[in-house]
């Protein structure tokens, strides 16, 4: 069992920057492929960006490219989400996901199915 706690959630202004950390506790981190996925009102979940244990690898979708950089801290069982120049359109609750696997690019799009889910952190942005 992994269990996933989001920090770093809130309300900024378009342009800004928010900083998200997904802390682990359970199972050895490093065997698990980390990412991060996002739900906005009415619309379903979307893979946001992941990185292998090694951290040798990382993916993102590409509406984040360029603006978050996802890294981990294998030592302190930290994944982080460093956000910038965040639009309005970011705006939605953002889940830290744990998977044994890395993503598989399939139709256009990053697919992870994760084995476990944190409780998610809201990111508001306001235009």
């Amino acid at each position: 069992q992994v269990q996933l706690v989001e920090f770093g959630g809130g309300l900024v202004q378009a342009g800004g920057s928010l900083r998200l950390s997904c802390a682990a506790s359970g199972r050895t981190f490093s065997s698990y492929t980390m990412g991060w996925f996002r739900q906005a009102p009415g619309k379903e979940r979307e893979f946001v960006a992941a990185i292998s244990w090694t951290g040798d690898n990382t993916y993102y979708a590409d509406f984040v490219k360029g603006r978050f950089t996802i890294s981990r801290d294998n030592a302190k069982n930290t994944v982080y989400l460093p956000m910038n120049s965040l639009k309005p359109e970011d705006t939605a609750i953002y889940y830290c996901a744990a998977a044994l696997s890395d993503p598989m690019f399939l139709s256009g799009s990053y697919y992870m199915p994760p084995d476990y889910w944190g409780q998610g952190t809201q990111v508001t942005v306001s235009s």
